[in-house]
């Protein structure tokens, strides 16, 4: 059954079958291989998977990210992080970096993350000089730091899959993101260090931040008024997600003034869209996860594992290879929906925590966001800077390695990650 699921899956992505459909197929071939006859089976899975309260914090999430973009949230978030940070050497790359952070405590999306950053930073970066292909990579890399840094949409995703606590998910991806945006810094010094281009002739003056800051507040606050409302326990995530759409609606159509009332079709439009393709793959994956389960999967995957090594630190290292391997071929959504149901029970019969393992298999699944032949955040790069995947792809690799690394770190050192969650507690 494991040759079948393996075979057929990724024989229909390699054909450019939409991987929604692709996961159906598989899982209509996998009923009709176990016996079963009736396709309700299917039917009721894909329902029992898109039935959840929780889910439901997917599509607020989107809608607040496209009202977010149209309202000028973005651009006044990009400012603040400018008047902080304008006055250093390749100022602008930090400056992105730092944006991508606040902005991942908004959306939880890294393409909407890298989109709306991009839009408003590159065109800068270009005019002062900056190397066209390296600036935008630093800002793809930047927006993956999104669904890591709560509110995440990828977290809310294994929570329900694998029956994990979403809030101590969310409370775990703080430190992993300060620390992918500390080692994406750094590559950055190392690569501006010694290069007249990026001087800047700014001071840091307090009126500037003073004046940023007022601007900026109403869109600072809101990452606050939505982790602060799931971590006190105040909202859900999904209460959580509708307020930050009724505030954002507010901010930009009365504070800002800058969302038409016209452009409420075309963003409610975008959003469900992105819902409909998310809730298609989020549904025939738990019908493929149900097979996978009935055929026992998990079991032979871990006693293969087993047969090479029982040292659990191999094993952490051949589970990571494996989903990096997965993220250069299939995008985040599906591929973390498809390996959830098969790694997470490898994960707890080793006795390890499967909140550390969630924030592990999104960090892992966000390098491939930046890999060839998918991709997905690096053909947004392309999109934004009008450069070919082949241009972006090389300049791209000492922000990956500063992602892996980050990524061994959290893989071999639990704590680190479970650090707030146990503080909280």
């Amino acid at each position: 059954m494991l040759t079948i699921f393996l075979i057929s899956l990724f024989g229909f992505i390699a054909i450019n079958v939409p991987i929604g459909f692709a996961l159906l197929i598989t899982a209509t071939i996998m009923m009709y291989m176990s016996g079963i006859t009736e396709p309700s089976v299917i039917v009721q899975n894909m329902i029992r998977g898109v039935n959840s309260f929780t889910i439901m914090a997917v599509p607020f999430f989107m809608l607040a990210g496209e009202i977010m973009n149209e309202g000028g949230i973005s651009k006044r978030i990009v400012r603040f992080a400018s008047s902080l940070l304008g006055h250093i050497k390749g100022s602008l790359g930090y400056v992105s970096i730092l944006t991508g952070m606040l902005f991942a405590g908004v959306s939880g999306s890294a393409l909407a993350d890298t989109a709306a950053v991009g839009s408003v930073l590159y065109p800068l970066m270009k005019s002062e000089g900056y190397n066209e292909e390296r600036s935008v990579d630093l800002i793809c890399a930047a927006g993956t730091i999104g669904p890591i840094i709560p509110p995440s949409i990828p977290f809310i995703l294994y929570g329900v899959m694998g029956q994990v606590s979403i809030i101590k998910l969310f409370e775990a991806g703080f430190i992993p993101g300060i620390l992918i945006g500390g080692g994406l810094g750094l590559v950055w010094w190392f690569y501006t260090r010694g290069k007249d281009v990026y001087n800047t002739d700014r001071v840091f003056r307090w009126l500037e931040v003073k004046d940023a800051t007022k601007d900026a507040i109403w869109a600072l606050l809101l990452p606050i008024i939505i982790m602060g409302g799931i971590l006190t326990g105040v909202a859900t995530p999904t209460e959580s997600a509708v307020v930050a759409c009724v505030y954002a609606i507010l901010v930009s159509l009365v504070i800002y003034r800058e969302l038409k009332f016209c452009a409420f079709p075309r963003i409610l439009l975008a959003a469900a869209k992105s819902t409909a393709t998310v809730f298609l793959v989020i549904g025939s994956a738990t019908s493929v996860a149900y097979f996978i389960s009935t055929a026992r999967i998990p079991g032979m995957i871990a006693s293969g594992l087993l047969s090479i090594t029982d040292n659990v630190y191999v094993i952490i290292l051949l589970i990571n290879i494996i989903l990096l391997v997965i993220g250069c071929v299939m995008d985040l959504t599906p591929a973390l929906l498809i390996m959830t149901p098969i790694l997470l029970p490898i994960i707890q019969s080793f006795h390890l925590d499967p909140v550390w393992f969630g924030v592990v298999i999104t960090v892992n699944l966000c390098i491939g966001l930046l890999t060839p032949p998918v991709g997905t955040v690096l053909y947004v790069g392309c999109g934004i800077s009008k450069k070919s995947i082949t241009q972006l792809s090389k300049p791209m690799v000492p922000y990956i390695l500063a992602m892996l690394a980050v990524l061994l770190l959290i893989s071999y050192c639990p704590a680190l990650v479970m650090l707030i969650p146990n503080l909280l507690a």
